[in-house]
């Protein structure tokens, strides 16, 4: 029986960060997805992840980024993907976040550099921030996806089983020990066909 939803936000209730770094490495003439390889290479411990454990400045993380491109054979400026970061909210997914609310438990499972309360968010992105019961962050826990004391953490929260708990996340490496922890997983690809997955299993109708 689901007691609880968890939500990733930037790529989920937000545009994907992965847009805008589609747009910059076509500006720039680097080949599609280069960003996401770069991520993809030592993703325990490259910048990307000591960035998002706040263990490394933003200062830091550009420089460390940049050398990183490098050693891989591209070149890029780091700045711009901080730039990228910030997407736009999708109204499907608010709705969806605010039909669940209602019924069961809703947690925000994410992956940021700076934790929500000190990041100079506009009033609507506040007001879904306030929608979830819980915000798991990893500025602040100092651990991240797809780690698995980060979904432990939100359990022991929540005061929920992994088993009784669905997560949508639009990145596979994230889902996999969620879901083999025993949580219902969707990746969101397209949000209309995440939304009606989640309320397949929710037993909601789509009105």
């Amino acid at each position: 029986m689901v007691e609880a939803v968890l939500f990733d936000f930037g790529g989920v209730i937000l545009s994907s960060p992965f847009e805008a770094f589609a747009e910059y490495e076509n500006e720039i003439g680097l080949p599609p997805d280069t960003i996401r390889k770069i991520n993809a290479t030592n993703p325990d411990t490259n910048a990307w992840a000591q960035f998002e454990r706040r263990e490394v400045s933003p200062e830091e993380f550009v420089s460390l980024f940049e050398k990183e491109a490098l050693s891989l054979g591209y070149e890029l400026n780091a700045q711009r993907i901080l730039e990228g970061l910030h997407g736009s909210l999708r109204p499907e997914m608010v709705e969806a976040l605010t039909k669940c609310s209602s019924k069961f438990k809703t947690a925000m499972l994410t992956n940021n550099i700076t934790p929500m309360g000190e990041q100079d968010l506009d009033e609507e992105v506040k007001k879904v921030v306030e929608i979830f019961d819980l915000l798991i962050e990893s500025s602040i826990e100092g651990c991240r996806k797809p780690e698995e004391k980060f979904y432990e953490i939100a359990c022991e929260r929540l005061k929920v089983k992994p088993e009784n708990c669905v997560f949508l996340d639009d990145l596979g490496i994230n889902l996999k020990p969620a879901r083999t922890m025993g949580m219902s997983t969707i990746k969101v690809i397209n949000p209309e066909d995440a939304i009606k997955e989640l309320y397949d299993i929710l037993g909601f109708t789509s009105d």
